[in-house]
């Protein structure tokens, strides 16, 4: 997505009553970048995590591509990235959609959001989609020694309750986040209370946005898992990858992550301070991690969680360490990424193509490498580079430059296409 982290559209955002003020105005303009770059890498590592899933212990039971050599190292990976992405993302999706809001006004944003992340899904599902098929078709190819099975998997029934959404999700999500959040808006503005609701949220974001924000915001997080009916604890929030209703821990995780970005965009005064202290952050969260994996196995755990004062205490651990991460890595983001870096912001502009077209591409390595006697290294980074490489030179040449990339980046770069310097 192109970034709509200008110097104008961030101090829109904020009123400076003082010299005070205005300096910390100046300081989040500048260190947006990293915001940036943060939303991007979020997006990025969709592409490792789903590329280590044919390589974990169990992957037939929960995925297209089962590799013949499986690793308990990779457990750890997949763990982590799942458990903190997704909350970071829509995070940052809440903070960039009230800059957005600010900066376009209502109409503009319901433009703004329809044509980059709804006529995608619309448009880029069945396309996606029957991607996947054909990559499981291959899957299947290669599994059976070069012959399809005589027995088709069964097909997906489309309704409601059983709608393949696949990685597309996050923007379905989104959609319904938007809805909500606008709709709450209107409501507020219409009748006068919104600048109380904003006086309120200005006393809360001290406290969210402090030293005990990540155990605060983890409770609600932690009761919604808890109460979660067969809970599978070790794969972390339930995601909506094949239904069109998101259960309560989704609703509750993405869209109070969602939320608080959202206040969190008219509190600058925090992200100053998560850049202090993101070591701290970051130490907790690999800290509390940690614990969790040790409670469950390097390895997946199918089996839902029983449901007594350990899974209590599980949740409590894996919701603190996610938003732990979140600000820690949003604070490490800032540190690092003062300035616009054009490497980066290349690969921010690729991030959304790249995560749009990259399942299918991943299924379709990984099946062709399964079978090889290749370390599953070798395997693992030939995945990744191929996935990458493909996405990558697609983008570049077929979306950058066209019309495609104007409705997914808010613009058309301008130029013949050049062999990418990223």
């Amino acid at each position: 997505m192109q970034s709509d982290l200008t110097i104008d559209a961030a101090v829109s955002g904020v009123s400076p009553r003082n010299a005070k003020a205005e300096v910390i105005a100046e300081a989040t303009s500048e260190r947006l970048h990293g915001l940036d770059a943060l939303r991007a890498g979020a997006l990025m590592l969709g592409v490792l995590l789903h590329a280590t899933m044919s390589f974990l212990p169990g992957a037939k039971f929960f995925w297209v591509v089962s590799d013949n050599q499986k690793t308990e190292l990779l457990g750890p990976v997949f763990f982590v990235i799942h458990l903190f992405r997704m909350p970071l993302f829509f995070l940052l999706a809440g903070y960039f959609a009230h800059l957005a809001l600010q900066k376009k006004g209502l109409a503009g944003f319901i433009r703004d959001r329809f044509k980059r992340i709804v006529l995608p899904l619309l448009v880029g599902w069945p396309l996606i989609f029957t991607a996947i098929v054909a990559a499981i078709v291959l899957a299947a190819w290669v599994r059976n020694g070069g012959s399809l099975p005589k027995k088709p998997p069964p097909s997906p029934v489309f309704t409601a309750d059983s709608f393949p959404l696949a990685h597309l999700w996050f923007l379905y999500m989104l959609t319904l986040l938007y809805a909500v959040y606008i709709s709450l808006w209107v409501c507020c503005k219409r009748v006068g209370i919104l600048p109380h609701v904003k006086k309120f949220a200005d006393m809360l974001m001290p406290t969210l946005t402090g030293w005990a924000g990540p155990l605060l915001l983890a409770l609600p997080v932690a009761l919604a898992l808890f109460y979660t009916p067969y809970w599978v604890s070790w794969f972390g929030v339930p995601t909506p990858d094949q239904s069109l209703y998101p259960g309560r821990a989704a609703w509750v995780s993405f869209g109070m992550a969602f939320g608080f970005g959202w206040m969190l965009q008219q509190s600058p005064a925090a992200l100053p301070r998560w850049q202090r202290r993101w070591v701290w952050h970051l130490g907790l969260a690999v800290l509390l991690a940690g614990v969790c994996l040790y409670l469950t196995s390097l390895a997946p755990q199918l089996v839902p969680a029983v449901h007594d004062d350990s899974k209590l205490i599980y949740a409590c651990l894996y919701a603190a360490a996610a938003w732990s991460f979140c600000f820690g890595l949003t604070g490490l983001a800032l540190k690092l990424m003062r300035h616009a870096n054009l490497t980066v912001s290349y690969l921010a502009d690729a991030s959304y193509w790249i995560y749009l077209v990259h399942l299918p591409l991943v299924m379709a390595f990984q099946a062709l490498v399964s079978r090889s006697e290749w370390h599953w290294t070798l395997k693992l980074a030939a995945v990744l580079l191929a996935t990458l490489a493909v996405a990558l030179l697609s983008y570049h040449y077929l979306v950058r430059f066209t019309f495609i990339g104007k409705v997914l980046n808010g613009q058309r770069h301008a130029g013949h296409p050049q062999p990418a310097q990223a």
